[in-house]
């Protein structure tokens, strides 16, 4: 049980490193609130809320990093950096929500949007992790659905040049076995001929036989002709098909390379399983409103938590040092009014006494001058003038 504090030995209060540092979390002066012995608990409590919404944003933003770099320090270090970042935001938030300001809608509604924002974003890095293996899942068939996709996208993208070449094929065959069924016909007509089973009944090599030889040899010269002219189309053609098959491989293959498991896709992933599944659709909006909540805990924490002695004192010693400051200011140019004042006086008394002391040595050096141009007769009175302006008349202060 800690002990009573007597009333003379209250201001020996001193915070622990952890308090202090708690304090500092929740923006608190430290010099005014040691002195307020109920809102020393209060700000521990926001304090603690704003530690645990910077170890949550630490830790969502590695995890987030993680998704696309290979090392483990590199994500770590990113981590707290954003997680710095939010921090700072988290601070400058609470610390412009103070007792005369809570009621005020306007700034509360920016901090809450603003809270809202952030918390949105890191609630989808953590609820990745919790659900990873289901997401990995998913995100291993949608990239199955992509490969099917990309493979039916390049078969349509080649699908009319190969379907010309095919025709071409198919006709160019078509020509040649026309002609060869000629052949063939032909052949089979002189064997006929030749064994005696048809035409004349004749054995043997007669007219009738030397004649249908005769037009079957024509037919075949003709069919080899036609098949060297035709077979080089074919084998062109036939590249031309394989150099297209050899194309979409290439494009599949080079669209695996794309595949990855990186934040987007496990982003996408997790929407198409929310999609098929009612009760997992629940459970992941009860998540996110759980994780929002916790980025918004400093701004809830600040706003509901009553305003005691700190506040105040704060707000009283804001008013003391503006005085202050308006008063220092106001001596400030008062003593250099009279700086101002006094140096005018001693400084018009030096002139005088300048002016003063030299009268007599003006008259004389002027006598000189004029003794000088008297004794001199070539030097008109307009020179002896300027001469004298020169060298005696004093000069206009700018």
């Amino acid at each position: 049980m800690a002990t009573n504090i007597p009333l003379s030995q209250r201001e020996t209060y001193t915070p622990s490193r952890f308090t202090v540092f708690l304090w500092w979390l929740s923006t608190a002066e430290k010099e005014i609130l040691a002195d307020a012995v109920v809102d020393r608990n209060r700000y521990r409590i926001i304090g603690m809320t704003v530690l645990a919404t910077w170890a949550f944003a630490s830790f969502t933003w590695t995890y987030f990093f993680s998704t696309f770099t290979q090392s483990i320090f590199i994500a770590i270090a990113l981590g707290l950096f954003m997680g710095f970042i939010i921090l700072t935001i988290d601070r400058a938030l609470i610390k412009g929500i103070t007792r005369f300001n809570k009621r005020k809608f306007a700034p509360l509604l920016f901090r809450g949007l603003l809270a809202l924002t952030i918390g949105t974003f890191m609630a989808q890095p953590a609820v990745l992790f919790m659900f990873d293996k289901e997401i990995r899942l998913q995100a291993s068939l949608d990239n199955e659905k992509k490969k099917l996709l990309k493979q039916q996208e390049l078969i349509a993208l080649y699908n009319k040049p190969k379907e010309e070449l095919e025709k071409q094929n198919a006709d160019l065959k078509n020509e040649l076995d026309v002609k060869y069924d000629l052949v063939k016909k032909a052949r089979e007509s002189y064997l006929a001929e030749t064994d005696g089973s048809g035409g004349s009944g004749k054995v043997g090599i007669k007219d009738i036989a030397i004649a249908k030889r005769n037009e079957y040899q024509k037919l075949d010269d003709e069919y080899q002709a036609m098949l060297k002219i035709i077979q080089p189309k074919l084998d062109s053609n036939d590249a031309a098909l394989k150099e297209i098959d050899n194309k979409i491989k290439a494009g599949e293959a080079g669209f695996l390379l794309y595949l990855n498991d990186g934040f987007l896709t496990r982003v996408e992933a997790l929407t198409n399983l929310l999609k098929g599944s009612t009760a997992l659709q629940y459970r992941y909006y009860l998540i996110v409103f759980i994780l929002m909540l916790i980025e918004l805990m400093p701004v809830i924490a600040k706003t509901i938590l009553p305003s005691g002695s700190y506040d105040e004192k704060v707000m009283l010693r804001e008013k003391m040092e503006i005085e202050i400051a308006h008063s220092n200011i106001q001596r400030e140019q008062q003593l250099k009014e009279l700086y101002n004042k006094l140096a005018f006086e001693n400084d018009s008394e030096a002139i005088e006494s300048f002016f003063s002391i030299t009268k007599a040595n003006r008259h004389q050096k002027m006598e000189s001058f004029s003794k000088k141009w008297k004794e001199e007769n070539n030097q008109t009175f307009d020179g002896l003038w300027e001469k004298m302006k020169k060298e005696i008349f004093t000069k206009q202060e700018n």
